[in-house]
């Protein structure tokens, strides 16, 4: 293999793991510029050399994000990417290669290129009967059930001008505000935090549970219109006469006539976009006519009437001081660089995260290195490169990460196949003491009326070293302490009190036994309906639990190992705790539907999807998204999707209409 075709090898398999950490794990590890750099070198390999050319070459497909989670649709129009340029340059060369391919006056509508998942909607005589999202451009997943949680999207159409059958294009949006509540929950439950908006609204919409996709308040903007019976001859009307329908379309889409009118709007938005409510990262520019796009074609991977313009991240460079370490509530230790204060994205940077160990030997680092910080989604501060070339001659010390725990000084672990330390010590190192007290008391957990700092104040006065402590707090001990008067004393008095009736699945959760979220811990308490059966129950019959792999079942077993867990578990309980499920919450479970796997479909009269879901589980079936040779029923209601019953009768899956699973149930 000669140096030319190792080099094209060599681009094509980092680029496809690129694609698969973006679409398939929705965890990027490069910038989108520094892709399609990469790519634009790919393609002048290629076509220099064309004796390499590889039909499976990443500049042949677009990048996939197909799940075998959900069913997977045609496309009736491929969804193609757009060519990405990052210069006015390229615009410039764009606009007139333009002008000389059509050789006539022509109209660019300019629009904000929104930082979402691509989402292609099907409404079929003004309904909404199928969301697909963009795949690997000839096929995508349907995930129809989850956009119909959106509000912002109607589930039929306004009028009744339209098509009887129309496509709608648009990208799926987490709101800035929705962003950070989800980051900060997931900080507090020591969860990856999402690296921008558009992984976040990717992961939700991929959520098997549409309770959770409701939940997150997602949004969504529309930009393109499909189909053989069209309202109108241009882009620009289409977009307007589908905003008549209900569609959300973005207010400052603009007609330009000229390269100039264009380029006004760029910068424009360059500044502006920073007060919208929702992430952009460019410009989209369309060639207005219809006719005219039809003239000016495709290329194999995008259209030739248009482009989009990527905004530079804002990025600035500054002093390296130190790097820190930080200490969560699981022993997860962090390392955080701390920086000379730098202006960036409106705000002062001082402190940046470095991840884990491995970011800190990919970048090298040294004490008193000039460091490149940008804003991952405008939003958390990260390390992205060192200026090598302003480095002294002589190198400061070497960043290395830290061997033993900065709080207790206990030797870290990494656990195979993870990124992260621990400190082992969890019932002995500060931080995560802390920090199990401070979930313990979440509302999501016990609901307890506390705050981080009132937990480091009983910390330090020695009054609650556990969870089970504060069972034994006392008006007048608190009242030792400053800022207590007698009405927060007894506030919390009865706070406590209070959690004394909160249900057995959150109290597992408030434990919280590593890799147990909230899901987990309802799954559990329903397979082993008291805390004496969960610390019984074998490695076998916990990997036997939905949603619980080898991870989590050594996680709980390795919890209930510990003499001091279960010491504290026996003191909950005498504390008044629910340590099982309740008598009337076990009656109302059955076991007529066990081991049956259903796939509901189609809209209801008497009750709604999730209700229908919660009697499933309810009665010991199991609630599925797509179809399969493991499906035991479709429960099919109105509208039922045409591909599921396509693929079920092909399998010989029983169809059942909601009264037919009623009368089951009432059996």
């Amino acid at each position: 293999m000669n140096e030319t075709e190792a080099k094209i090898k060599a681009l094509r398999e980092e680029l496809e793991l690129y694609n698969y950490q973006y679409y398939v794990l929705n965890t990027p590890t490069i910038s989108d510029r520094d892709f399609d750099f990469k790519l634009k070198e790919l393609e002048a390999l290629e076509k220099a050399h064309p004796e390499y050319a590889d039909p499976c070459s990443p500049t042949r497909r677009v990048g996939s994000d197909l799940s075998k989670d959900f069913e997977q649709v045609t496309h009736q129009y491929p969804m193609l990417s757009l060519g990405n340029t990052y210069s006015k340059e390229e615009v410039r060369d764009f606009y007139e290669r333009t002008a000389r391919l059509l050789n006539e006056p022509f109209e660019i509508v300019a629009e904000l290129k929104y930082d979402g998942t691509s989402i292609s909607l099907l409404y079929e005589k003004g309904r909404l009967v199928r969301a697909i999202t963009r795949g690997d451009g000839t096929r995508g997943d349907d995930v129809t059930v989850n956009v119909r949680t959106i509000r912002s999207i109607p589930l039929k159409l306004r009028g009744n001008d339209y098509p009887e059958s129309i496509e709608i294009r648009g990208e799926i949006l987490l709101p800035w505000a929705e962003f950070d509540r989800l980051n900060k929950e997931r900080e507090e439950q020591e969860e990856p935090l999402f690296a921008n908006p558009r992984n976040a609204a990717s992961g939700t919409l991929k959520q098997q549970n549409p309770a959770i996709v409701a939940s997150r308040k997602l949004d969504a903007y529309f930009y393109y219109i499909l189909g053989k019976e069209l309202p109108a001859d241009t882009h620009y009307d289409n977009l307007q006469k589908a905003r008549s329908w209900g569609i959300k379309i973005s207010s400052f889409i603009r007609k330009c006539m000229t390269l100039s009118e264009i380029f006004n709007y760029i910068d424009h938005w360059d500044t502006e976009r920073k007060k919208l409510p929702v992430a952009t990262d460019g410009i989209v520019l369309k060639v207005n006519s219809l006719r005219q796009q039809k003239f000016l074609g495709f290329t194999a991977k995008s259209p030739r009437w248009a482009i989009a313009y990527k905004f530079q991240a804002e990025q600035a460079v500054t002093r390296l001081n130190r790097v820190t370490y930080q200490v969560g509530r699981t022993g997860v230790v962090t390392p955080v660089a701390n920086l000379d204060p730098v202006l960036l994205a409106g705000t002062t940077v001082k402190r940046a995260s470095l991840h884990n160990a491995d970011i800190i030997e990919s970048l090298d680092l040294h004490i008193g290195d000039k460091v490149f910080v940008e804003k991952g989604g405008e939003i958390i501060p990260k390390i992205v490169g060192v200026d090598t070339e302003a480095r002294p001659m002589l190198l400061g010390e070497k960043v290395r990460f830290i061997r033993n725990c900065p709080e207790c000084g206990t030797p870290l672990i990494r656990p195979e196949g993870e990124a992260a330390y621990y400190c082992p010590n969890e019932l002995g190192c500060p931080p995560q003491i802390k920090g199990k007290i401070e979930h313990f008391v979440t509302r999501k957990a016990m609901n307890i009326n506390i705050g981080p700092e009132t937990v480091e104040d009983l910390y330090n006065a020695g009054y609650v070293k556990d969870a089970a402590d504060l069972y034994t707090l006392k008006a007048a001990d608190l009242l030792r302490l400053e800022r207590w008067a007698e009405k927060s004393a007894q506030n919390l008095i009865t706070s406590l009190e209070e959690s004394r009736k909160v249900p057995f699945e959150r109290v597992l959760y408030g434990l919280g036994i590593r890799y147990v979220g909230e899901t987990v811990a309802k799954r559990l308490a329903k397979a082993f309906p008291s805390m004496e059966k969960l610390e019984e129950a074998s490695f076998e019959l916990l990997v036997d639990v939905d949603e619980v792999g080898e991870r989590i079942a050594r996680s709980v077993l390795n919890y209930f190992a510990d003499e001091r867990n279960r010491d504290l578990v026996y003191r909950l309980k005498e504390a008044g705790l629910s340590m099982s499920v309740a008598e009337e919450t076990l009656a109302a479970h059955t076991d007529k539907l066990k081991g049956a796997t259903i796939v509901i479909s189609g809209t209801f009269a008497k009750h709604s999807r999730e209700e229908y879901k919660a009697m499933i589980e309810q009665n010991g079936g199991k609630n599925s998204g797509s179809v399969s040779a493991k499906t035991d029923y479709i429960l099919a209601g109105e509208n039922m999707g045409p591909a599921k019953l396509e693929k079920a009768e092909k399998l010989g899956i029983k169809i059942i209409n909601e009264e037919d699973f009623l009368n089951l149930l009432a059996k």
